[in-house]
């Protein structure tokens, strides 16, 4: 075999290469390597990402964050509560004070003003917008996570394809595969930012742990050799991947990471599941889902809110700083969203309740054109004037930004199911 390798560090590694090995030699090899994860910040390596991997890392605002409060101000109206809103980076895009530190981000992110769901209760809006469609009888839609695993994730990966971090309200929702099936569910963080149970025994040594896989591997290749079965290669697939989860370990463990960038992110939990997802789609993970909660806030909703935005601005301004210091930012969409909106209204308690008619996320880097806002709500922010959205809409969006056909099909049986709702549409204006 033909050996390419010119002996230049930066030529080295190849993200094929790198995330290869283990399928090769059931991810010994993987498993020393995946501690090095400086060897992604080669221009060579960045170069391959570039070319053949795109990741999402979607920023969950469990509960419904005030758009009031975040993306949409309404300074000095009825409705606008105590904050003002600034000029961001981007001309003519104006933002709450609470996100000082975004501000200076704009010229990487959009914002969609327009987003009119009508459904305002939990579990169903959250739901609606992990899906991006009604609930049907007799059918169980992947969530957006499960779809972009599919979609974007590789047959011979080793790292999870779908993370989804801690929220402790609404349910502690784990994110669904639906009819896609159990290879594209999420592996879910409650307890931990380090999954359970994928260490190896103290009981067992190193060498004995790969000697018995050197042995597991012998085993099987005798077993196959003279067996053509999809049900044996599924079960050797599925052993090559939990070698490989296992050996990806390092990468929820933050301790691996410099001092420099440990303190850059900070000590709050929001901000170390952010570092572990930029650890994640760095090393090829397809989608991560970082959830913030406690922003329903049906009472003192502007206390509430100077506490979660402070958290929400550095965290993701941090993140964004992180990804495109390191040539990530181009191929990993960055996404803010969460069921609803809150009340332009101010309830009694001086609480903003839910609220589904008119509210506001953002979409930062791969396929973005930075630096603009679609839709428009009324000075009150009660409707909708200009740029409805509906949920399949912003599916849409995200996949053409993905450079996943957004007409494509799914089956179930012989029946053809979009993977966008019929009648939506991507937001052109917001795409690069």
């Amino acid at each position: 075999m033909r050996n390419n390798f010119c002996g230049s560090p930066e030529h080295g590694v190849s993200r094929r290469g790198f995330l290869g090995t283990a399928a090769a030699a059931g991810a010994a090899t993987l498993g020393a390597d995946m501690t090095a994860l400086d060897a992604l910040k080669s221009p060579a390596m960045a170069g391959e990402l570039k070319r053949k991997q795109k990741n999402v890392i979607l920023l969950w605002l469990a509960g419904g964050a005030s758009q009031l409060e975040t993306w949409d101000p309404k300074p000095g109206r009825p409705t606008g509560g105590p904050f003002a809103k600034i000029q961001t980076s981007a001309p003519g895009v104006e933002i709450s004070e609470m996100l000082p530190k975004m501000s200076k981000m704009m010229g990487n992110t959009a914002i969609i003003r327009s987003l009119n769901t009508r459904v305002g209760d939990h579990g169903g809006g959250a739901a609606l917008m992990e899906t991006g469609r009604a609930r049907e009888q007799g059918v169980q839609h992947p969530d957006i996570g499960a779809i972009c695993a599919r979609e974007l994730g590789r047959a011979d990966s080793q790292v999870p394809d779908y993370v989804s971090m801690y929220t402790s309200t609404e349910g502690r929702r784990k994110g669904t595969s639906g009819y896609l099936g159990s290879r594209f569910a999420p592996m879910f963080l409650a307890e931990s930012m380090i999954p359970q149970n994928i260490r190896r025994l103290e009981t067992i040594t190193d060498v004995d742990h790969k000697d018995r896989a050197a042995l597991r591997d012998l085993l099987a290749k005798r077993f196959t050799r003279s067996r053509t079965s999809s049900t044996v290669g599924s079960h050797t697939s599925a052993y090559q991947r939990v070698r490989g989860l296992m050996a990806s370990e390092k990468l929820f463990d933050i301790e691996q990471e410099p001092a420099k960038v440990r303190e850059m992110y900070g000590p709050r939990q929001f901000a170390e599941q952010c570092l572990i997802a930029r650890r994640l789609v760095e090393a090829g993970t397809p989608f991560v889902k970082v959830a913030r909660a406690w922003w329903d806030s049906h009472g003192q909703n502007f206390e509430t809110h100077q506490e979660l935005c402070a958290d929400l601005d550095h965290a993701m301004s941090t993140l964004l700083t992180d990804l495109k210091d390191r040539g990530l930012l181009e191929t990993t969409l960055v996404i803010t969203l969460a069921e609803f909106g809150r009340t332009p209204n101010i309830n009694p308690s001086l609480g903003r309740d839910h609220f589904a008619n008119a509210w506001s996320m953002s979409l930062s880097g791969c396929g973005i054109k930075g630096g603009t806002f679609y839709g428009k709500t009324d000075p009150d922010g009660q409707t909708v004037v200009d740029g409805e959205t509906k949920s399949g809409d912003v599916f849409a969006t995200i996949f053409r930004a993905l450079g996943i056909d957004h007409e494509k099909e799914y089956h179930i049986g012989a029946r053809p199911i979009p993977i966008v709702d019929f009648g939506c549409k991507a937001i052109e204006e917001v795409l690069a």
